[in-house]
């Protein structure tokens, strides 16, 4: 907490120190003093804040969050309990959700009560501190956290006194050691020392060299340097830059935030430095090492080579192709027998070796300390012994593989006679069958055929039947092949006779089954034909039926009917098409897979399909005739029915077309219209289907159709009546447009009556306002409504044109013309009462204006009059000087203000001159306005007076002060003079002296004569200060007249001088007036106008002549100096003489 104060006393002042450096008289410079600290501080504060937010984001950037404004992201303790938990590792309690105070505060103690456990001590500072934002604690609240977690830790002792140094000074300590010999470099502190940015670099290159040239940088270039630090600080160290450039570069960097920057240095450089330490054990560990490598790497030589040579034999013993023959194996059984009893033994000792140098090259690593070798996997001994069991697995293996292979070339040897004995039998039987298969005996009729099918059929079960014993004798012989059998050819060829016999048995017999079913396909082809003629002969008996309908719905009837007929004979078409293809087949098929078979002559199979498509062609020619005898009666019974339908239709309309109703509004007729509008599209539709019907009849005329003099007759009656109908629908479409402009007027009429009355409403209100903003906005409302009444003078004469286009028995109607004769009459009525109502509204505006300007300048001169209240003339000079300039703005709007009543006393003689109503109103309020405006006026004159008087006074005292000062002020300087001699040296020092004296004494001369009167005025003003100025009065004469006594004693001192007195003196008057004159003679003064140019030459003049009259005096003093300074050798009358 102690840094917190710390912090907050580095922005307080202290007023006796600021009493102590400057004048306490001066208040602008306190004000500037005051206000330069503030600056400062907030400054301080500004860097501070930004500082130890990217501090806090850096750590909370860990758990994927960060803060925008550290006092107002702070306040909801969430984001401080996040901080903690990643400085310290530890969890803390969870925040406490929701937004409100409660919750704020809940969780920011929850977070200052961890600190408090880890004996951080916040004095003065409570969690409603930092919800409520405050700029101070919480920057101090961060800064406490820094010193905690990243601070305290530091510490270095030193050598000398085993002093340890505090976690400031040794962080200090430890940025001089690492930055010592750096040329430019003398880190005292953590403010100025860090400004030009080469400390940062020489902390990044005395750990990183590679990183930095620190030979390149300059002092002078500061800005370069921090840019460089801290770039690489972030780039290559991954260190946030906590600080700006323009934040450092400065007069007086923060120190908190400079210490909290390199702190983070200081973290990362330590780790990086006990990283490198541990790697530097392992040189002693493979010197050890090497002492063994020679036994190791003999160890595993030899490991190696027993391990390949057990990997190779393993590799031929496993090696399973053995001599396929019984004579072969059994001379390979003897050369195994040969390896197990020379090879195998000498490489059973080598692995006893390999086990005693591998003991005693662990034994001698125990001896050094060392770590025992262990060899790598797949050469312990493990490994060893794992690859001798393999070894004497795989020759056990091969020893019984050997073994078998004898075995099994034994029983290859018996099953080989087995298979000469069964293909022998199989070769005899399938010689006899093939002669079985060779007859053709099937029949001459559909029933022969099918029984010589049947019987085929069993010889096929026989011989399939057959089958599995000739694949016995084919697994025999694959099974002799698969063994690999040494007589393998032999086998296979006697296998290969048996199935040749058996494969041309099975085409013998698929021969046989296919001419079976070719006849058997014929007999049954012949048969669906014989079918198909009995079917025809049915459909045709209903074909030739002479009933072709009555009415629409018998032909509609019929027709579907016979369309049904029409898909039989289809169907049977689709027969007769199949069956003639299945017939041609036999016809145009050679039939070569079987060599030219045929079951049939053809010339009878073409006989039979002659006779089927002639039968079919009779049968689709009685179809198409009955079905245009059934279209012809259909249209003609179709035309009746639409004549029908369009004469219902034709009635029913003129019905509606011969209605007297005209509608009895204007809504109404519409509404008729529209139906009348849509009776017509629906007529237009109509009459297009009528024509249509109309013209299929005259086709069916035209045609020739049986009923073609009724068709005419009919056609003939609806025309008639659809004439009619469009008669009808004329004159009523008439009859609704006159209906429509007769309720239109008077719709139209409403309309302007209802505007009338509306804006008869707005112009004769009484509402004149409430005040000039109220009157403005009528009157601006008012011109809009006299606007649009002119312009809708155009409305109403449409009204009359309208009228005058009516139909003939509306338009001379005593309802039209009462209608527009009260239209006109009101319309002249409002203009009348627009006129009345726009002079009231200008009334009361100049009235609510007046009104306006009056209570403005009274409230004004309400707040100066209290403000004039307010003002206490005191002593003090600087407030009477405020007070003075003060007082001459109030002036200034003093000035303003009386323009203000001048309008308001002109808007009065207008009102007045106009005679307004409000006449006395007005006269009262410009009466009251005018006293009070009177009475301020007295009251500013008379404050005026006292602050004049008051500041007069003030002054006089201080020049009476200056006046006595500077009277001292010559009296030391006549009193110097007292040790100047009566040489020529000192007479003319004197003589100077003297000489300015009296200038001098004339303007206080002067100013105690001003003083005098400006004493006597202020007796006259300020009479309770009459007694004070007389004694000041008295205080400067007496002051005088010792200054004058010195004075004289002086004068009468230099007259001893004689004559050199007087040069000197007529010398210092002839060159006063020489230096006057020079000064006029070189003004550049131009006139601007004649009566100016003839001033200045008259001026010119006068000094010419001037000059004239000091020539004398010139050549006299020229001759005296000449006498005085003759045959003198001293400085000073050389110095007069030039």
């Amino acid at each position: 907490m102690t840094e917190i104060e710390n912090y907050s006393n580095n922005v307080r002042w202290d007023p006796g120190v600021i009493d102590d450096d400057f004048d306490a008289g001066n208040n602008s410079s306190k004000l500037f003093e005051r206000s330069r600290i503030k600056a400062l501080a907030d400054e301080r504060e500004l860097v501070q804040k930004k500082t130890f937010q990217k501090w806090v984001n850096s750590h909370l950037i860990r758990v994927n969050s960060k803060i925008a404004d550290l006092y107002v992201d702070l306040r909801d303790g969430k984001m401080l309990i996040k901080l903690l938990e990643v400085l310290s590792g530890e969890r803390l309690p969870r925040p406490t959700k929701g937004k409100m105070r409660i919750h704020c505060l809940e969780n920011v103690d929850k977070a200052l009560t961890f600190l408090h456990e880890q004996r951080v001590h916040l004095e003065n500072m409570g969690a409603h501190d930092i919800v409520d934002g405050s700029n101070r604690l919480t920057l101090g609240l961060i800064w406490t956290i820094i010193l905690r977690f990243q601070i305290q830790d530091i510490t270095i002792e030193e050598i000398d006194n085993n002093e340890t140094k505090s976690a400031k000074d040794a962080l200090l300590l430890w940025c001089q050691m690492k930055t010592a010999g750096y040329p430019n470099v003398n880190v005292r502190n953590f403010t100025t020392s860090w400004r030009d940015g080469l400390a940062f670099n020489a902390l990044i290159h005395k750990h990183r060299p590679d990183l930095i040239q620190y030979e390149k940088l300059q002092k002078s270039n500061a800005m370069h340097n921090l840019n460089s630090a801290f770039t690489v600080a972030e780039d290559k160290l991954g260190l946030t830059s906590l600080l700006d450039p323009e934040d450092v570069n400065v007069e007086f960097p923060d120190e908190k935030s400079i210490i909290t920057y390199v702190v983070t240095y200081y973290h990362y450089f330590s780790k990086m430095k006990a990283d490198s330490v541990q790697g530097k054990r392992i040189g002693k560990v493979i010197d050890n090492a090497i002492n063994t490598e020679n036994m190791i790497e003999q160890y595993e030589n030899m490991t190696s080579d027993l391990l390949e040579w057990i990997e190779q034999t393993i590799a031929i013993l496993n090696d399973r192709q053995f001599a396929n023959s019984l004579t072969g194996v059994q001379q390979q059984l003897a050369a195994f027998s040969t390896y197990r009893i020379v090879e195998k033994p000498p490489k059973f000792d080598e692995k006893g070796n390999l086990e005693i140098l591998l003991f005693t090259i662990q034994s001698k690593m125990r001896a050094n300390n060392q770590r025992p070798y262990l060899p790598r996997e797949g050469k312990l001994l493990s490994d060893i012994n794992k690859a001798w069991e393999r070894l004497d697995k795989a020759e056990h293996e091969r020893e019984l593989s050997l073994r078998e292979e004898l075995i099994r070339q034994e029983k290859l040897e018996q099953l080989a006679a087995r298979f000469g004995r069964k293909a022998g039998m199989r070769e005899e039987w399938l010689s006899e069958n093939q002669r079985l298969v060779a007859q053709d005996n099937f029949g001459s009729d559909l029933a022969a055929v099918e029984a010589a099918t049947k019987k085929h059929e069993a010889i096929e079960t026989d011989i399939n039947a057959y089958e599995e014993r000739v694949s016995a004798v084919v697994a025999v012989a694959n099974e002799l092949e698969h063994e690999n059998y040494h007589d393998i050819d032999r086998i296979n060829a006697r296998k290969d006779n048996v199935l040749r016999l058996w494969n041309y048995l099975l085409e013998l017999l698929q021969a046989r089954r296919m001419r079976l079913e070719l006849t058997l396909s014929l007999y049954k082809v012949f048969k669906e034909m014989l079918y198909i003629l009995d079917w025809m002969e049915e459909i045709k008996a209903r074909l030739m039926s002479e009933d072709y309908g009555k009415h629409l719905m018998g032909v509609e009837d019929l027709l579907e009917k016979h369309s049904l007929l029409e898909a039989d004979v289809n169907v049977v078409g689709q027969r007769v098409t199949n069956v003639n293809s299945q017939a041609q087949r036999f016809i145009d098929d050679d039939f070569s897979e079987i060599g030219g078979y045929r079951p049939c002559n053809p010339e009878m199979i073409k006989e039979r399909m002659s006779m089927l498509d002639s039968a079919y062609e009779e049968l689709r020619q009685l179809a198409a005739d009955r079905r245009r005898r059934l279209e012809e009666s259909r249209k003609f019974w179709q035309f009746y029915w639409d004549m029908a339908d369009e004469e219902g239709w034709i009635r029913e309309k003129e019905q509606l077309m011969s209605s007297p109703d005209l509608g009895h509004d204007l809504t109404s007729v519409n509404l008729l219209l529209n139906k009348h509008k849509a009776m017509e599209d629906e007529m237009t539709h109509r009459h297009t289907h009528l024509t249509e019907v109309q013209t299929a009849s005259n086709e069916l005329i035209e045609a020739g159709n049986f009923g073609a003099e009724q068709i005419e007759q009919r056609n003939n009656e609806i025309s008639s009546q659809w004439s009619s109908l469009i008669d009808l629908a004329t004159y009523r479409k008439k009859r609704l447009n006159e209906a429509v402009d007769f309720y239109q007027f008077f719709a139209d009429a409403d309309d302007v009556d209802t505007w009338l009355m509306d804006t008869l409403r707005i112009v004769s209100s009484e509402d004149v306002g409430k005040d000039e903003a109220s009157v403005q906005s009528l009157l601006k409302k008012h011109k809009e409504v006299t606007e649009e009444l002119k312009s809708y003078q155009s409305v109403i004469e449409g009204l009359h044109e309208q009228a005058a286009n009516l139909g003939e028995q509306d338009r001379e109607s005593p309802d039209v013309q009462t209608r527009l004769s009260s239209i006109d009459r009101r319309y002249q009525e409002l203009l009348e009462f627009s006129k009345l109502r726009k002079q009231r509204l200008i009334d009361a505006l100049s009235l609510y204006k007046l009104f306006n300007e009056s209570d403005g300048v009274e409230t004004w001169i309400d707040e100066k009059e209290k403000f004039l209240t307010t003002i206490i003339v005191t002593d003090d000079v600087e407030e009477l000087a405020i007070m003075k300039h003060r007082f001459d703005s109030f002036e200034h709007e003093m000035n303003a203000t009386a323009s203000k009543v001048a309008v308001v006393n002109q808007l009065a003689r207008q009102l007045m001159q106009a005679e307004h109503p409000n006449a006395e109103d007005v006269v009262g309020r410009q009466n009251d306005l005018n006293s009070t405006w009177n009475n301020l006026r007295e009251m500013v004159d008379h404050k005026r007076d006292d602050i004049n008087v008051a500041h007069g006074f003030q002054n006089f005292n201080i020049e009476c002060n200056e006046t006595i000062s500077w009277i001292h002020e010559k009296a030391k300087l006549l009193e110097s003079t007292d040790e100047l001699g009566n040489d020529l040296s000192g007479v003319m020092t004197l003589q100077r002296r003297l000489s300015t004296m009296e200038r001098d004494l004339a303007a206080i001369q002067a100013k105690l004569e001003s003083l005098q009167l400006e004493a006597e005025r202020l007796e006259d003003q300020k009479p309770e200060e009459a007694e004070a100025i007389k004694e000041k009065i008295a205080e400067i004469n007496n002051v005088w007249m010792d200054l004058k006594d010195m004075l004289k004693e002086r004068d009468e001192k230099l007259g001893e001088a004689g004559e050199l007195q007087r040069f000197l003196a007529s010398l210092d008057h002839f060159q006063a007036w020489l230096s006057r004159t020079q000064m006029t003679v070189a003004s550049e003064d131009i006139p601007n106008s004649l009566a100016d140019a003839e001033k200045l030459l008259n001026q010119h003049q006068q000094l010419r002549d001037e000059i004239d009259n000091y020539a004398p005096e010139y050549a006299k003093n020229k001759e005296f100096g000449d006498k005085i300074t003759e045959g003198e050798e001293d400085p000073q009358y050389m110095f007069l003489r030039q």
